[in-house]
């Protein structure tokens, strides 16, 4: 990751050039001791560590002490306008400082809410981080890892089975984990000529770990996987072998359709079909790409041909609803690998922060008095 920015110069360059000035304004007129209220418009959970951190960092190149009162500790939920925290100390010190400490908090926290209802949803599922490649830069990849498992924790305290490592090494420590995971993404089969050849070339390179393989390259994603299942049956037996079904939704998967989408629900999740849906779930269900329909075709071909340890790893897509709607269609998904606890909706990610109190008198805008302090405040620094 970059390094951070803690020098003036540094920061400055990167701050609103409203609080650049503000901060010489303030230095020139007289200093004061201010209070900030740090919160966002919309439900989220508490994901404030990387802020915090920062501040701290900055503090200690400024040679300043910040008092800062976390109102909910990582992981908890926070209300719309429920301050996160409150952030004291000099005007001078703090003043140029509110556009990064912004950016660290708020996509951070919705993502973490993000990563929760998608745990919350799929509780028997693990879940595998892979939003690295659609994240813009490093900083952004450590914030979006961070809430990830931020989120994941807090659904793991309430029995879900959550995020258990993401698919890169720079950010595998906030799972717990050494090293990213993953096994092989569609262009080695392309260069391998084959699902089972590139199968083969991982277990030959890589003999040790378990083996998870794509197959929906050639569009033939029941056959080849009971290829792969056939070419490593001892693999297959000790449930070593997993299965990830990635089917863009272009296509359905080999041998469905509407019809026989709908079929296959009615086999296994007939409950599931026989409400209102919106198009969005029905094409969760029964639609192109990686359906409820298309897991349950897996799951019985894999059964059917005695593969029952084998594991199926959907990907392609998987935000809180196709959760949902997986969860509801009970689905038979052992791993999901998702990016997709990254924030859609980018306004909702925005933080604000509002000065409550200068030099201990209560102070806001009007219509943000609301962000005065209450009681049972949580303090540190």
């Amino acid at each position: 990751m970059e390094s951070e920015p803690t020098t003036d110069a540094a920061i400055a360059a990167r701050t609103d050039s409203y609080f650049v000035r503000t901060r010489e304004i303030v230095r020139r007129f007289g200093d004061c001791r201010v209070t900030y209220a740090v919160f966002l418009r919309r439900p989220v959970v508490s994901a404030p560590r990387l802020t915090i951190r920062w501040l701290e960092q900055v503090a200690a190149a400024r040679g300043v002490a910040f008092d800062i009162e976390l109102m909910r500790e990582e992981g908890e939920w926070v209300g719309a306008g429920d301050p996160i925290l409150y952030l004291s100390g000099s005007f001078v010190a703090l003043a140029d400082l509110e556009t990064i400490y912004l950016q660290k908090i708020g996509a951070a926290c919705v993502a973490a809410h993000n990563a929760y209802q998608m745990c919350l949803e799929l509780p028997g599922v693990a879940f595998l981080a892979m939003e690295a490649r659609h994240c813009a830069g490093a900083e952004m990849q450590e914030l979006m890892a961070y809430a990830a498992a931020v989120g994941s924790r807090a659904a793991q305290r309430e029995g879900a089975k959550g995020f258990i490592g993401n698919a890169n090494d720079a950010t595998a420590h906030w799972f717990g984990e050494p090293r990213g995971r993953g096994t092989m993404p569609h262009a080695l089969i392309g260069y391998a000529g084959s699902t089972v050849r590139a199968a083969e070339m991982f277990h030959e390179t890589y003999p040790e770990e378990p083996l998870t393989v794509l197959v929906d390259y050639f569009g033939r994603e029941v056959t080849d996987s009971l290829a792969v299942c056939a070419r490593f049956p001892d693999l297959a037996a000790s449930g070593r072998l997993a299965i990830r079904l990635d089917t863009h939704g272009g296509r359905f998967i080999e041998g469905l359709d509407p019809a026989e989408s709908y079929a296959v629900l009615e086999r296994h999740a007939p409950a599931a079909i026989r409400r209102y849906r919106s198009s969005e779930e029905l094409r969760h269900l029964v639609g192109t790409g990686v359906s409820a329909a298309a897991v349950w075709r897996l799951r019985e071909a894999l059964d059917g041909a005695g593969y029952r340890a084998v594991k199926i790893v959907g990907s392609s897509g998987f935000n809180v609803t196709k959760c949902r709607v997986m969860a509801e269609a009970k689905a038979p998904l052992d791993v999901v690998g998702t990016g997709s606890f990254i924030p859609e909706a980018w306004s909702e990610t925005y933080a604000t922060a509002d000065i409550i109190a200068y030099d201990g008198e209560p102070r806001v805008k009007v219509g943000r008095e609301f962000l005065f302090r209450r009681n049972g405040t949580k303090k540190r620094g």
